[in-house]
């Protein structure tokens, strides 16, 4: 009796190491399975000269295969081998002396830049590797010496138009001929006025669908950094450029300034007003997304993961990157926006995507400081081929909202309405710097049907609000393999609720 006892004594307590030992491998194993960024997305830092300061402002891969960066400096390098191993790379001069150019783009055998004072195209005629060729394109818009006065170029519309913002001189002023401006410039080098109301923006180019965005940064009259969207002869909110409405140019292509908006008012209200005003299609919420929205890219194919043609906005102070899914309702833009990737070097400004599948991301701290803790860096991203649990869209409907998944969700979790919350805010409208959130609701979701396919949901919202950002917190939710959402976050701007 005594023998046997002590036997099953030693066998439970066996079991119990064993058990304990167990449940620790389990825990260590959900730990070490918790998805992560790098999982699905690795970065590649591009070594450069210890010689060569490269503040990237401009990026464009050139047909030989090499790649074109601008530094705000005023030089353009070219990068060997920028899709290969970093260690294969060679960083080289190919021109130098250009006033802080900011946007690079091929085309027609010639590499444009887009100068502060001009746009300009460059060529290698002699085939040495340095630029020899020099060409105002046009220059048609003033400067001052104020080191806030920017310019922004973006890639070529379907017309072989290039649009161009034009930072205003400081945050309130516009002291030379179109700045706060958009104009195009076309073909033959001829200037068209285009928009008004810019302030400070940090990147332009245009959607998968022709369409240009540009971003621009809180201050007067922008509440918050956000992605708006350019059409001909719109007001974009910040009324100091007005004064150029007086300019033949200005009369003949846009006729009479839009009406001034009203101070400490709000964008539904002054949209009724000034029917030249377009809101903006996206706002990344000040603090929580970043402070400084910058350039913007979209991969046009699926080598970068299931986001085709979706937004990819970076930040300049945050060093990060994230996602913009926009839709039109009633003939307006606006959409979501969901943090993407961080860890990027410096702070990010260009942004470019080579349909190979990596998307280049450079930038400087910019005398401002920067998350990402460099002076200045060039990133490569690339897919691992593993796709992450995110929410994929997100759209507005009549009484709430629909989200699409990139993997199967648990029906259960997604099935429960306290798997979401909800608040929303908007911004005042307002000549003073910036704006705090305000005007808080919390709008409540009050039922969740998931598709049959266990691929999206559409929740049913009460106190949705015109106008408002909705912040969507989808934490409960778990995929069909238990997994939370990487990202949980969707910040989405309300500019107009979809007729019933």
């Amino acid at each position: 009796m005594g023998p046997q006892l002590n036997f099953n004594y030693k066998e439970n307590l066996m079991m119990k190491k064993l058990t304990l030992l167990a449940a620790m491998m389990i825990g260590f194993s959900v730990h070490a399975a918790a998805p992560k960024q790098e999982d699905y997305y690795q970065f590649t830092r591009i070594p450069l000269p210890q010689d060569v300061v490269l503040e990237a402002s401009g990026i464009a891969m050139l047909p030989n295969g090499k790649l074109a960066v601008s530094s705000r400096r005023g030089d353009i390098y070219t990068v060997s081998n920028p899709l290969g191993k970093a260690g294969e790379m060679k960083v080289k001069l190919y021109a130098r002396g250009l006033h802080e150019p900011i946007g690079l783009h091929w085309n027609d055998g010639w590499l444009y830049a887009t100068q502060r004072c001009e746009v300009t195209r460059i060529k290698d005629e002699d085939g040495d590797g340095r630029a020899d060729i020099f060409e105002t394109v046009s220059d048609g818009w003033g400067i001052s010496g104020d080191y806030h006065e920017y310019a922004f170029g973006s890639q070529f519309d379907k017309e072989g138009n290039m649009w161009v913002v034009l930072c205003l001189t400081g945050s309130f002023n516009s002291n030379t001929p179109y700045r706060g401006w958009c104009v195009r410039v076309t073909k033959d080098g001829k200037m068209i006025p285009t928009a008004s109301g810019i302030r400070s923006p940090g990147g332009i180019g245009l959607n998968h669908l022709g369409d240009v965005f540009y971003s621009d940064n809180q201050g007067p009259w922008n509440g918050s950094s956000s992605l708006k969207h350019l059409k001909a002869g719109s007001f974009q909110s910040h009324p100091g450029g007005f004064r150029w409405f007086d300019l033949p140019l200005v009369k003949k292509h846009m006729g009479k300034a839009p009406v001034t908006p009203n101070s400490n008012s709000r964008i539904p209200k002054e949209r009724e007003r000034v029917k030249e005003y377009v809101p903006p299609a996206c706002v990344l919420p000040h603090a929580k997304l970043g402070n400084s929205t910058s350039g913007f890219a979209f991969a046009n194919n699926e080598k970068f993961g299931p986001f085709k043609n979706q937004l990819l906005v970076s930040d300049q102070s945050h060093s990060n990157v994230s996602r913009v899914i926009l839709e039109k309702v009633n003939g307006v833009y606006q959409g979501a926006a969901i943090l993407f990737m961080t860890g990027f070097g410096s702070g990010n400004i260009p942004s470019f995507y080579d349909e190979s599948g990596s998307l280049f991301v450079g930038g400087s701290d910019r005398g401002w400081g920067a998350r990402g803790g460099k002076r200045f860096a060039l990133d490569r991203v690339n897919w691992t081929g593993k796709v992450p649990f995110e929410v994929h869209e997100m759209k507005a409907k009549p009484d709430g909202f629909e989200l699409t998944f990139t993997h199967e969700v648990d029906p259960k979790t997604a099935g429960e309405v306290a798997s979401y919350s909800m608040k929303a805010w908007t911004y005042i409208l307002q000549s003073k710097y910036g704006s705090p959130e305000v005007d808080h609701v919390t709008p409540k979701v009050t039922g969740v049907t998931v598709a049959k396919d266990n691929k999206s949901v559409t929740l049913k919202v009460e106190g949705l609000v015109k106008g408002h950002v909705h912040h969507l917190v989808s934490g409960g939710i778990r995929s069909k393999e238990g997994l939370p959402l990487l990202h949980p976050n969707a910040y989405y701007t309300l500019n107009e609720i979809p007729k019933k």
